[in-house]
């Protein structure tokens, strides 16, 4: 990955942070702009999908009823059917909860005035640098209650796997990742940060194209374009 730096770590207790959610201490002139993670019960809606799947199995259990009173079963025999199954898909459905759940306590999200920091992992943890200077784009997905999700492209040849990103990274976007701050609170005001962030870090390393602003929260929602020009923070 050039011109970013992963750093790994093994244990629950993230034990070798010098500072919560960062590998080291950030330089003193380096300023904390915005810290925080996902919010546990979007992230299972979202990105494991826990509703979709109580809607998949509630449909597999009615079935299961359904072909048993099409043999002649009788309604008890129904119920004693679907109850059967229920233990597992309890089981299931608690699992991919409890998944989302960890996922979300033992992710860190931070953004200083130089970079976008991603400690993610359960189990193994590691740590993502991203500095504001090769990030390509970004992009504003507001969903509910102000929460949402910012994806970020990384400029080439930058590249961090799929495996090590999920489930922050953009859906569909398997052949060049994007990492993605998942389901935060506040998402428009954490955007309008990282854009002025952005700004800030390209007036002090002027590039080939000027900063675009972040889209306001009640603007119209364009799509968010890849062009020549500069990245646009957008709200989609």
């Amino acid at each position: 990955m050039s011109g970013l730096r992963a750093v790994r770590h093994d244990g629950h207790e993230h034990e070798f942070e010098a500072a919560p959610g960062l590998p080291e201490r950030l330089p003193a002139d380096e300023r904390l702009l915005w810290q925080g993670g996902p919010d546990w019960r979007q992230l299972a809606r979202e990105r494991f999908h826990v509703r979709a799947l109580a809607l998949y199995f509630a449909v597999i259990l009615a079935l299961r009823a359904g072909f048993v009173v099409a043999d002649g079963g009788r309604f008890g025999d129904a119920a004693s059917a679907v109850l059967m199954l229920l233990p597992l898909v309890l089981a299931a459905l608690g699992m991919m909860t409890l998944l989302a759940w960890l996922s979300a306590r033992t992710t860190v999200y931070t953004i200083t005035d130089r970079r976008v920091v991603m400690r993610v992992g359960i189990v193994l943890s590691l740590t993502f640098n991203l500095p504001l200077n090769r990030i390509d784009a970004a992009g504003l997905k507001l969903t509910r209650k102000g929460h949402g999700n910012i994806p970020l492209l990384l400029a080439a040849p930058d590249r961090i796997a799929l495996l090590h990103l999920w489930p922050h990274a953009r859906p569909w976007r398997a052949a060049r990742p994007e990492p993605m701050l998942c389901c935060i609170a506040d998402a428009t005001r954490v955007a309008a940060l990282l854009t002025e962030a952005w700004q800030a870090a390209r007036s002090d390393a002027p590039q080939t194209a000027p900063a675009a602003a972040a889209q306001k929260a009640d603007a119209p929602a364009p799509r968010a374009r890849r062009t020549g020009r500069a990245p646009q923070l957008a709200a989609h």
